[in-house]
């Protein structure tokens, strides 16, 4: 098991499902009062990681006799998850929240609650107090399974509640209710936290050290996952390749694949994100002798200087970057690989740059995302010199999605007559091809026939590509 100082026990579990109780013979009582059922809105800015922390918070939710709702105008509770990566994210979800300042005043009973890695930093607690009335309750990462005892104590009395404490260590706290979305996709936190420290990134500082959960309670939630039907289903993590390195069995990430391979059903498994540094031979030989892990690879390179990496604190160099996807495809040759880039990363010259854009040409990715950088205050590269205007970062940036869509498009039109199992996961637009599936390696396709059934797998052949589709028809 983890260091004791970070498991939550489950008689502290006990206590927040006493206060979910609580809660819920409340609101049963407003109920027979209403002739329904109060209700809840979510909503989650940010990662996988995110939305799976808000998937907790909607099973407390419902725990404590909340309906879900997708109009705020109708929520009793308001909870809205927030991400701290990047600006863009922050500034959206602020944004929200003072939106939501004219819901406040037509009905003050209304209960708004902001959380997650926006919350954590040490100066938003601050900013929300002053900038922000409406919100009533605020809890950071390390604070997200005490939630219902949080909001009874704001329900009953308080009049505003403020939980950004903990330890850095982080916690982990087995046992609370989730409540999914269903469909055939599902998330599956295997760990938490990170230290790597990258200069450009704020997660260590607001979700504190890698935590690993135990084998056996993944093992067990993948078992409950894939009798509820689901049969894509993605293990996280902020890098999955550093798992089982706090535990005190000897584990490690490709362990647990070969764990969770051996788990009975039909069904997929992926896997974010990995890092280059901790990424390796075993991983790849593992994924290439498991039929459940899809091939498909997530590896992050964020610039293809070696300068660059180094002021981020990356821990690898491209040419290291370059052997680890040579291996895998020598191991996978259909792996269907995708990236994160930061272009504009403090001190970023036209040479680094042109590095960046070489190493994609000659990778060929499937899919990249990719981002200007933005600046986090708290974090090292903040404070780095950086002379190069946004409008030349900008030129750089629209650069390289060029150089990627020529990629893209060449690998896309590869498909063209191939016969490909897919898993059937929704509707599309389109009436010629009125299905959406995913290729094993994630790839999407606009599919048709007779015989397709969403929530189910399939083969199709590729009649047609696109720069982002492909288009299939059922054998």
């Amino acid at each position: 098991m983890p260091n004791n100082k970070t498991v939550v026990s489950q008689e502290q579990i006990a206590h927040q499902y006493e206060y979910m109780q609580f809660i819920a013979r409340m609101n049963e009582d407003k109920a027979q009062v209403r002739g329904q059922r109060p209700k809840a809105f979510t909503q989650t800015f940010g990662c996988q990681q995110n939305e799976a922390d808000t998937q907790r918070i909607a099973g407390m939710l419902d725990e404590m006799g909340y309906e879900k709702t997708d109009r705020t105008e109708d929520a009793d509770v308001i909870v809205i998850n927030t991400c701290a990566v990047r600006e863009h994210a922050e500034s959206r979800a602020l944004g929200n929240v003072g939106a939501l300042s004219h819901l406040k005043k037509a009905r003050p009973e209304v209960t708004i609650c902001l959380c997650g890695c926006m919350v954590q930093q040490e100066h938003m607690p601050d900013k929300i107090k002053k900038s922000y009335p409406q919100v009533d309750l605020v809890f950071g990462t390390h604070a997200l399974w005490r939630f219902p005892e949080l909001l009874y104590r704001r329900l009953t009395g308080d009049k505003r509640v403020f939980d950004t404490s903990g330890d850095a260590a982080g916690y982990i706290a087995e046992g609370l209710p989730v409540l999914r979305d269903g469909g055939t996709k599902a998330w599956l936190s295997i760990m938490y936290g990170c230290n790597n420290f990258c200069t450009y990134c704020i997660v260590p500082y607001v979700r504190g050290r890698e935590r690993s959960r135990a084998p056996e309670e993944i093992v067990h939630e993948l078992e409950q996952l894939v009798a509820d039907g689901y049969k894509d289903i993605t293990l996280l993590g902020q890098n999955v390749n550093s798992y089982g390195k706090d535990l005190d069995e000897q584990i490690d990430f490709s362990d647990l694949l070969m764990r969770l391979n051996e788990v009975p059903g039909d069904f997929l498994l992926r896997f974010m994100t990995s890092h280059p540094k901790d990424a390796s031979h075993k991983l790849f030989d593992t994924m290439a002798a498991c039929d459940k892990v899809a091939k498909q690879l997530h590896l992050p390179f964020q610039s293809g200087s070696d300068t660059v990496l180094k002021r981020m604190n990356r821990g690898y160099t491209a040419e290291h970057y370059r052997e680890l996807i040579a291996y895998a495809r020598s191991k996978m040759p259909d792996i269907t690989l995708s990236s994160d880039i930061i272009v504009g990363f403090p001190g970023e010259t036209e040479e680094d740059f042109e590095k960046t854009r070489t190493l994609v040409a000659e990778v060929g990715f499937d899919m990249l995302y990719t981002f200007l950088y933005s600046k986090r205050s708290g974090t090292p590269a903040a404070e780095m010199p950086d002379d190069t205007t946004h409008a030349v970062k900008q030129a750089r940036f629209e650069r390289l999605l060029k150089t990627q869509d020529e990629t893209v498009q060449a690998r896309q039109d590869a498909y063209q007559g191939k016969r490909l199992r897919v898993l059937v996961d929704g509707t599309s637009k389109g009436t010629e091809y009125p299905l959406t599936a995913r290729t094993e390696g994630g790839l999407l396709v606009c599919c048709a026939g007779d015989n397709l059934k969403i929530g189910e797998f399939a083969d199709v052949v590729i009649e047609k590509t696109s720069l982002r589709c492909l288009f299939g028809r059922s054998v």
